[in-house]
């Protein structure tokens, strides 16, 4: 199963050309086997940077993620041994909702689909995909 990022799933649902075509065909499989995540923070994310005009979804948050929800997306929701394991990362940058996520996908074992830089560096054994290629 793989656990996507914030902005990966904005693309994918967006269709934008900055996932790589290897990550597409990923979430393509990946979408026919009912094996898609999202850590439930990125709908905060989501909701936080639509409201403050920085992605359109031309949709209510809340209808976006109903949407994606019967679509097949997986919600996973951060509960107390997420949140404790987040402040456990070491060497991993202080965003909450980064750390939220990379704790999400270490908890439940899940491949990290994701281009953001930091995460993609971090000396970590969580299994990561780079979106881009």
């Amino acid at each position: 199963m793989i656990l996507l990022d914030t902005h990966t799933l904005i693309w994918v649902d967006q269709g934008l050309p900055k996932l790589g075509r290897d990550t597409l065909a990923l979430i393509q499989r990946a979408w026919m086997e009912s094996k898609v995540g999202v850590s439930a923070i990125s709908f905060w994310e989501v909701a936080h940077l639509h409201d403050r005009g920085r992605v359109n979804l031309k949709l209510s948050p809340a209808d976006w993620r109903t949407r994606l929800l019967e679509a097949g997306v997986d919600e996973h929701p951060i509960d107390g041994a997420i949140v404790i394991l987040a402040t456990e990362l070491e060497g991993l940058h202080k965003d909450p909702a980064d750390r939220f996520i990379a704790a999400t996908a270490i908890h439940h074992a899940l491949v990290l689909v994701t281009a953001d830089e930091a995460l993609l560096a971090w000396r970590h054994p969580l299994p990561r995909h780079d979106a881009r290629l």
